[in-house]
C-alpha cells in the first residue's frame, strides 16, 4: 500500500509541476458551463407518443391516426388510466402523451369546442417545444377539415403541459451534456497520455524494475485524475444550481455515485488507450476522434438519437456518454430513483470492468 501511495504522490507532483494544465483541467468546467448555453433547433422525427382516450369516438381515432401517420410521431401505447402517464415518461417509452376527455365528441358537436391535453417531457426543452408544435398543427389541420360544410364555429382547445422544465430553459438540456464532456476530456484524454509520457521520457524502465506491481502502477496513474474529476463534478453542480438555477430534483448521493462510476469508465478507457499507444500525439488523436466526438454527436446531447440512421443508433450503444447522459437527465432533471436507471448503470459497470481488464491485460511489462 505504501508503494502504491508513493506512485500516486509522484503522479500528483507531475500534475502540480504543470500549473497551466492544472488550471485548464479545473477551469475548463467553469468556462464550459457558463458559455455553453446555446440552443440548437433540429427537426424531430419518429418521436414516440402514447394516447389516453376516454372518449373513444371517431374524431379521437382520426386525430390519433393522423398523428401516427405523420413522419414526426410513432404511437407506442394506448393508455387506460391517468396513472400510466407518468410511467410512460419514467421508463422513457414515450416523449409525449395525448389525453382526450370523455366528452370530447359531444363537446365538439354540441358546444362547438373540445379540449385536448398534450403532455410532453420537457427535460429536453427544444424537442418538447417542437413536438407540441407539430401535434398542435396536426390537430388544427384536422379541425379545418372537420369544419368544412359546417356553419357552426367548431373549436378544439389544446392544453399543453411541460413536465420537469416548465420554463423550457436550455440549461436543463446542456448541463448533463457538459458534465459528460468534461469528464471525458479530463479523465480519458489526460489519462491516455500518462503512461505514454513515461515511455517517451524513458522513465518507464525505472518504474518497471521498481517493487511496485504493474497493476498498482497503472491504477496509480488514474487516481489523481479521478480526484480532479470529482472536483469538477462538484463545481459543475454548484454552478448549475446557484448560477444557472437548474435544480437537482433527484437524489444527490445517487447522482454523485453515478458520476463516479462514469469517471471510472472514462479512466479505464484512457488507460486502455495509453497502454495501446507509443506517442502522446496518437493518444490525443484517438481520444478526440474515438471518444470526444462520439460524445458530442452520439450521446443524445446535441441530436436526438431516434433521429439518426439505424446504423448510428446501434453505434451509439457503445458510447459510454450516451448512458451517462440519460442517467444524469433522469436523476437530476426528472428526479427519478435508481430503479429508473439501473439498466444504464449496469451497462456502464460492465463497460468499466471490460475496459479496465483490457487495459491491465494490454500493459506490457517489458519494453521493446
Amino acid at each position: 500500500m505504501k508503494q502504491f501511495l508513493s506512485c500516486v504522490k509522484k503522479e500528483f507532483r507531475h500534475i502540480l509541476r504543470d500549473m497551466q494544465t492544472l488550471l485548464i483541467l479545473l477551469g475548463m468546467p467553469v468556462v464550459l458551463i457558463l458559455i455553453f448555453g446555446f440552443a440548437l433547433t433540429t427537426e424531430v422525427k419518429n418521436s414516440k407518443f402514447a394516447v389516453l382516450d376516454f372518449s373513444k369516438d371517431a374524431s379521437t381515432r382520426a386525430i390519433v391516426n393522423e398523428l401516427d401517420a405523420s413522419r414526426y410521431f410513432d404511437q407506442v401505447a394506448e393508455l387506460h388510466t391517468q396513472g400510466e402517464v407518468e410511467k410512460m415518461f419514467h421508463t422513457g417509452k414515450a416523449r409525449m402523451v395525448i389525453i382526450f376527455p370523455p366528452s370530447f365528441a359531444s363537446d365538439l358537436q354540441h358546444v362547438n369546442k373540445a379540449p385536448v391535453q398534450i403532455i410532453a417531457d420537457a427535460s429536453d426543452p427544444n424537442v418538447a417545444t417542437t413536438l407540441t408544435g407539430y401535434a398542435s398543427n396536426i390537430i388544427m389541420d384536422y379541425l379545418d377539415r372537420y369544419k368544412q360544410n359546417r356553419k357552426l364555429p367548431f373549436t378544439i382547445h389544446t392544453q399543453v403541459r411541460m413536465l420537469y422544465n416548465p420554463q423550457l430553459k436550455g440549461t436543463y438540456n446542456f448541463v448533463p451534456g457538459v458534465i459528460s464532456m468534461v469528464l471525458m476530456l479530463v479523465c480519458t484524454m489526460m489519462t491516455a497520455i500518462t503512461v505514454v509520457r513515461e515511455k517517451e521520457t524513458g522513465t518507464m524502465e525505472v518504474l518497471l524494475v521498481s517493487p511496485v506491481s504493474p497493476v498498482k502502477l497503472v491504477l496509480a496513474k488514474a487516481v489523481p485524475y479521478a480526484l480532479i474529476s470529482f472536483i469538477n463534478i462538484i463545481s459543475i453542480l454548484l454552478l448549475s444550481v446557484y448560477i444557472l438555477e437548474v435544480p437537482i430534483h433527484g437524489n444527490l448521493l445517487l447522482l454523485l455515485s453515478e458520476s463516479i462510476l462514469f469517471t471510472l469508465t472514462c479512466l479505464s478507457f484512457g488507460l486502455l488507450i495509453s497502454t495501446a499507444t507509443n506517442s502522446q500525439q496518437m493518444s490525443m488523436f484517438i481520444s478526440l476522434t474515438g471518444l470526444f466526438l462520439p460524445t458530442l454527436m452520439l450521446s443524445g446531447f446535441l441530436f436526438p438519437i431516434e433521429n439518426m440512421p439505424v446504423i448510428l443508433q446501434l453505434i451509439s450503444n457503445i458510447v459510454p456518454a450516451r448512458w451517462y447522459y440519460q442517467i444524469v437527465r433522469a436523476v437530476m432533471i426528472e428526479g427519478l430513483p435508481f430503479s429508473a436507471v439501473w439498466k444504464e448503470t449496469l451497462i456502464l459497470s460492465g463497460m468499466t470492468v471490460l475496459l479496465l481488464f483490457a487495459a491491465l491485460k494490454n500493459f506490457k511489462i517489458r519494453l521493446a
